[in-house]
Formats: C-alpha cells, sequence, structure tokens
C-alpha cells in the first residue's frame, strides 16, 4: 500500500509533469491549431466551407465529449487519454499531406472536401481524452489552490502562446513572400505533430490517482437537463449555455469588424487580438489567489458585469491605440477571471466520481450556445438591413443587452458552495492591490524568464 507521503509526492510529480504537458498542447496550438482556417483558405476552400471549420468544432467537440465520458466507467483516464492524444497526433500527417498535394497540382479539387472530413476526425480524437483530462487533473490538484495553481498553468501556457503565435505568423509571412506557402504549412504542421507526440509521452509518464466509479455515478443527458433548474451546478451550466449563445452573436465577427469594416493590416490585428491575450497572463494569477479567498462565485459575479461592454466599447472609437488600451484590456481581465473561475466551480460543485460525464454535459450545453449565437450572428450580418446604424455595429449591441440579460437573470440564481473569507469590496480591493499585484507581477516576471530558459533548452 503506497504511504500518504508517497501519493503527495507522486501528485507534486503530476503536477509538473501538466505544466510540461500544456507546454507541448501549447506549441501544437500555436503551430497548428491557430492556422488551419488559413490553411483552408491557401488551398482555395470556399468561404462556406471555412465556416464549417467552427461549426464543426463547436458541435463535434462537445457531443463527443458525452459518448466519451462514459468510458471513464471502463477504462483508467491515464489510458483513455494517452491513446486519444496518440492517435490525435497521427492526424497532422494527412493534412500535412494535403498540403503536399496541393503544392504538387494534385486532385486539388478535392482537397477541401478532404480537409473538411479530417478535420471532423481531428475534433473528435481531440475531445474523446477531454473529461478523463478534466477528471484526472481534479484529483492530482488540491481544492485549497486550485486556482493559483491552474492560473499558473494558464500564465505559462498563455506566454508561450504568445510567443509562438506571433512567431509564427512571421514565419508565415516569409515563406508567402517567396511563394512556398504550402512549406511553411508543413513545416508549422510538422512541428505540431511533435509536440502532440511529447504530450503523448509525458501523459504516459503521469500518475494517475485509482478512481472507482459506481453504477449510481452515471446519469443520461436528459436526467442532466431535467434535474438542471433544481441543482447550483444545473443552473450554472444553463447560465454558461445562455451566456455563450450571447457572447457568441458578436465574437465571432470581430475579425470581420477589424480587417473588413476597419481596413486593418494583419500586423494591426494581431497586435490588438494579442494584446487581450497578454494582459490577461497578467492578472490570471491574481485572480486564482482572489478566487481561492473568497471563491470562484464573486470572481464570476465582478468579472460578468464587465464581459456584457465589451462588445459595445469596441465599436466606441476605430483608433487601433484605443482598441488596444480600453477593450482589449477590459476584455483580457474580465475573461482571464471568468474562465479561470468557471472552471474551477465546476470542481467545487460536483464530487470527483460525477466530473467526467457532468464537464462533458456542461460542454454540450455550452457548444449548443456557441453554435446557435454563431448562427444568429451569421444571419443577422446577412440579412440585416438598416439605415441608421451598421449592420455589424448593431449586431455588437444586441450581443451585450443579450449578455447582460444573461448575467442578471442567471447570476443571482447561482451560490457559492466552498468555505471561503467573507467578502468585503474595500478590504479586498486594498489586499489585491498591496498584497498582491506587486509581488504576483514580480512572480509573474520570474517565471517568464524560467519560461525562457526552459525552452531555450529544448
Amino acid at each position: 500500500m503506497v504511504k500518504k507521503t508517497s501519493i503527495k509526492e507522486l501528485k507534486h510529480k503530476a503536477r509538473r509533469l501538466s505544466i510540461k504537458e500544456g507546454i507541448f498542447a501549447t506549441i501544437k496550438g500555436s503551430f497548428g491549431d491557430y492556422y488551419l482556417s488559413p490553411f483552408a483558405i491557401a488551398i482555395n476552400t470556399s468561404s462556406p466551407m471555412v465556416a464549417m471549420l467552427s461549426s464543426i468544432s463547436g458541435f463535434f467537440g462537445p457531443l463527443t465529449q458525452i459518448f466519451s465520458s462514459r468510458l471513464i466507467k471502463k477504462y483508467p483516464r491515464k489510458k483513455i487519454i494517452s491513446k486519444a492524444v496518440f492517435l490525435e497526433s497521427l492526424i497532422w500527417l494527412p493534412l500535412i499531406l494535403i498540403a503536399f498535394l496541393f503544392y504538387k497540382g494534385i486532385v486539388t479539387s478535392l482537397l477541401p472536401f478532404i480537409l473538411l472530413l479530417t478535420f471532423a476526425f481531428y475534433i473528435i480524437l481531440a475531445n474523446i481524452g477531454g473529461p478523463a483530462w478534466f477528471s484526472w487533473m481534479g484529483d492530482i490538484v488540491d481544492k485549497e489552490y486550485r486556482g493559483r495553481w491552474f492560473a499558473k498553468r494558464s500564465l505559462i501556457a498563455g506566454f508561450v502562446s504568445i510567443t509562438l503565435a506571433l512567431s509564427a505568423s512571421f514565419f508565415l509571412t516569409y515563406f508567402k513572400n517567396k511563394g512556398w506557402i504550402m512549406w511553411g504549412f508543413i513545416i508549422l504542421f510538422s512541428l505540431a505533430f511533435l509536440a502532440r507526440l511529447n504530450c503523448w509521452r509525458i501523459f504516459k509518464k503521469q500518475y494517475e490517482p485509482k478512481i472507482k466509479i459506481k453504477k449510481g455515478d452515471y446519469f443520461s443527458f436528459w436526467d442532466f437537463i431535467i434535474q438542471s433548474p433544481k441543482t447550483n451546478f444545473g443552473k450554472f451550466s444553463l447560465f454558461r449555455a445562455f451566456f455563450a449563445f450571447a457572447c457568441s452573436i458578436a465574437s465571432p465577427l470581430l475579425a470581420v469588424y477589424l480587417l473588413r469594416n476597419l481596413e486593418f493590416a494583419y500586423t494591426t490585428y494581431m497586435v490588438i487580438i494579442l494584446a487581450s491575450s497578454a494582459f490577461s497572463l497578467l492578472v490570471l494569477e491574481i485572480w486564482g489567489k482572489f478566487a481561492d479567498k473568497y471563491g470562484n462565485y464573486r470572481v464570476m459575479g465582478i468579472t460578468s458585469i464587465l464581459i456584457p461592454i465589451i462588445p459595445i466599447l469596441w465599436i466606441i472609437s476605430p483608433s487601433p491605440i484605443y482598441l488596444v488600451l480600453v477593450p482589449a484590456i477590459v476584455s483580457g481581465i474580465s475573461w482571464a477571471g471568468f474562465n479561470l473561475s468557471a472552471g474551477n466551480f465546476i470542481y467545487d460543485n460536483v464530487h470527483a466520481q460525477k466530473r467526467g460525464v457532468a464537464v462533458s454535459y456542461y460542454n454540450m450545453l455550452n457548444g449548443i450556445g456557441i453554435f446557435l449565437g454563431a448562427g444568429l450572428g451569421a444571419l443577422l450580418i446577412k440579412f440585416l438591413t438598416i439605415t441608421i446604424i451598421e449592420p455589424i455595429l448593431l449586431i455588437f449591441l444586441i450581443s451585450g443587452i443579450a449578455r447582460m440579460i444573461a448575467v442578471f437573470w442567471w447570476m443571482p440564481k447561482l451560490k457559492e458552495v466552498r468555505k471561503t473569507e467573507k467578502f468585503n469590496g474595500k478590504r479586498a480591493f486594498k489586499h489585491i492591490i498591496f498584497r498582491e499585484i506587486k509581488p504576483t507581477l514580480l512572480e509573474e516576471a520570474h517565471q517568464i524568464k524560467s519560461i525562457r530558459e526552459y525552452l531555450s533548452t529544448k
């Protein structure tokens, strides 16, 4: 029998390995996932088919998780994830082949359809291990410092993502100017393949605490829907579905607004988008500590009030400086806290044995919200005719109002279930400013230095 001290050490090692795995997963995303849509456009895929990539991702991902959550009853979580990640890494090989065939001019008219089919398999394989991973992480990260740890993991992944995404964009631009665009994609997808293989290697080394799933721990999606209005987690899942719907009305159109309506260059567009990510990294650990102290519900309450005004802030001024300094800052700060606390809120409200199936149903509702919201946004931008204001600006306003309605309707129905310190606004504000922000920023500076040193050895 393993001693408690040994289990503690194994969990500590597993958390360290998880951060390393997160770095390689981010490398895969920065070189691969971010460039699948540009790749589709580069091989002459039609606009409706490019849009279908987002639809497939938003719908098939959560749907896959509903079925894969049942695997936890029969197989170890480590085995589920390891096999799924290995097969997922292999999907990059046919994507590399598609780029090579287009370069050679072979069956070019069929390649967009092959890409769509390959992408569908990729989404399925990428989501099979989702419920098992969420359940596994909940068992190796203690609830007392869950907010701080996930914030640290996200901080490291975010820094790597911003650095590599910018590097890849310059790299791809260089290859495009030289007329070697397909070779640029081949190199990036090859790096994504190798990075995902490294994730598989790391998962095989990680410690997995044993978990026993009883028959009563599984419940159907229909049962979950029926019981949702009666439970705290169910109400939270419904809130996220409605909130995702409201946000998705406008969020997919931000790129259209910046590139088409404002006619920004790609470099300006990238700076604005990445500015939001950069600001989120600066406050992630602060939000993590705040959530550990005052609760995840409190963080969601604060940030969900800010999120509805974001689409309105985007349309106040077309100045790039304004867009970087106002909506990008508000977006980065608010979404960093909201996403972090929303993920940890699930851990607080769901028993370990039920986390896998619960998070799959949660993601399914969220995915439906995204799918319907994006669909409504697409219909509005296509058929909305109005002369007083540009249609896209009106859509942003509609999204902001819909977000406010979702927040004011659902947030009062939720409650904090974890024991936390009593919240005092003035005292908490002073605590954040004088005891958290300065030390945290110094810690993040040291962490970023450590990340650079780590990556330089690879």
